[in-house]
């Protein structure tokens, strides 16, 4: 075991005292943490070139001063104090888990595929070449990106070849990098829906780019707007607009594909949930419509888990290198072994089957979630509901959306309002819940306790 420990019969006081004294400093500004394994006496006389008496005794001391704690047999470790003039801890900070979780775009991790996933995991250390163990291709692992040409061009329409689809770790990544390529380009503004992910937001204002905010309606995008914002660029969600839920209409996205050709510009679209839909058919990725404008993001997210860390993009030839160098000097590429799993995965269907098995579970779920609202708030409205993982629930103007959403926290109970995705206010009041990751019962239970919260006297304005 290294330690980072030196001695020296140069310095003052015996090479035992200088042990003690490293020790005990070390303990007591916190880079030695209370349980942490330290050398055992005979290998850190090793690693110091010393006699293996100097470490006994240096120990043996340290030990009858509360730093470290000795056993027979046992490797050595930091006492679990508390220790002599040591720096106090920080308090940890922790949030209580929600009895009853409505956040929107969450997914089940709980139903995470775990031994198909290890299997491909598994095959993919065992064969991964020598190549791909290096950093290889900032684009990503061959293999997964052909394997995404397929799965995307199947399943969503999506037209591209190896060539022009990046790995990345994330939409948000995925943004980034697009943020600062158009802005390498010359792009000033970019547009962001209104309602929408705030944060996109921020990753423009990042990138040196104004974000400006485009109104969404019951078809989408006002699209006729973007000229008037004399945007670059557009991120949009044309399939599920989050959080609306609503489709990007026909005429909108002709009306886009339009825009994007007369001006030069391009829009970045995020397709994070469209693989949920429960009421209506597929609709199709915008990217379809045109390759050479509009780039396509997804990612495994809400498909899978956050914690894999996977997304992916399909550019626009004339963008490939500006956000090749932007990957490049990022992080020279996404982690390669979970991409060769992930390869594994799609190509033995396994997405597919997963995906089966959780439209099913949502949608049951979604179902119950609907039925509870009908019966305990039959005045909102409920839309939203045809794909997705959360709907969006409109109450009376009366209502107070920030008393509700304040109550509902000293509850328990943990949710989002429309007011978390808008830059302005002047909406009616309006709750966005997930129902993606309590069973049929308990969002059953938890709409109740939520109505009994929005029928208090105190949040009527």
């Amino acid at each position: 075991m290294e330690f980072l420990l030196t001695v020296s019969r140069d310095r003052p006081g015996t090479l035992t005292a200088q042990i003690q004294s490293r020790i005990r400093d070390a303990v007591r500004n916190g880079s030695l943490r209370a349980g942490a394994p330290v050398p055992s006496t005979r290998d850190l006389a090793r690693q110091l070139g010393v006699s293996r008496k100097v470490t006994v005794d240096a120990y043996a001391q340290l030990a009858a001063e509360g730093y470290l704690a000795l056993r027979q047999g046992a490797q050595p470790r930091v006492a679990p104090g508390p220790f002599p003039d040591a720096a106090p801890a920080p308090e940890p900070v922790t949030v209580p888990p929600a009895r009853f979780d409505f956040l929107p775009a969450r997914p089940d991790v709980s139903s995470f595929p775990r031994a198909a996933w290890i299997r491909c995991l598994r095959d993919a250390v065992n064969e991964i070449t020598v190549d791909d163990l290096g950093y290889g291709d900032v684009f990503g692992v061959a293999a997964l990106r052909d394997g995404l040409a397929d799965y995307l061009g199947r399943v969503r329409g999506v037209v591209a070849g190896r060539d022009r689809i990046m790995v990345t770790s994330g939409f948000q990544q995925s943004l980034g990098l697009i943020c600062r390529a158009l802005a390498a380009r010359g792009a000033r503004r970019i547009a962001c829906e209104d309602p929408g992910n705030r944060e996109q937001a921020r990753i423009v204002a990042r990138a040196g780019l104004e974000p400006v905010h485009v109104p969404v309606d019951h078809l989408g995008l006002k699209v006729d707007l973007l000229a008037v914002a004399q945007a670059d660029a557009v991120i949009l969600t044309p399939a599920h607009q989050h959080p609306t839920g609503v489709v990007l209409a026909p005429e909108r996205r002709t009306a886009l594909i339009a825009w994007l050709r007369a001006c030069g510009a391009i829009a970045i679209e995020d397709d994070y949930d469209a693989e949920y839909r429960y009421d209506r058919p597929a609709v199709g990725a915008l990217q379809g419509l045109d390759q050479n404008r509009v780039v396509y993001a997804g990612t495994l997210s809400k498909v899978l888990a956050p914690a894999l860390r996977l997304g992916w993009m399909v550019l626009p030839p004339a963008l490939v290198d500006y956000v090749r160098e932007e990957k490049l000097l990022h992080d020279q590429g996404t982690a390669r072994i979970e991409q060769l799993a992930l390869a594994h995965f799609l190509r033995r269907g396994e997405l597919d089957r997963h995906l089966r098995r959780m439209r099913l579970r949502y949608r049951r779920r979604r179902d119950a979630m609907i039925a509870a609202l009908a019966e305990s708030l039959p005045e909102a409205t409920v839309r939203g509901i045809a794909a997705g993982l959360h709907v969006t629930v409109q109450l009376p103007n009366t209502a107070d959306e920030t008393d509700i959403a304040a109550h509902a926290r000293s509850r328990g109970i943990a949710l989002a309002t429309m007011s978390d995705y808008r830059s302005g206010g002047g909406h009616p009041p309006t709750l966005i819940l997930g129902y993606s990751q309590m069973t049929e019962s308990r969002l059953r239970s938890g709409i109740r306790e939520l109505a009994a919260g929005i029928h208090r006297p105190a949040n009527r304005r």
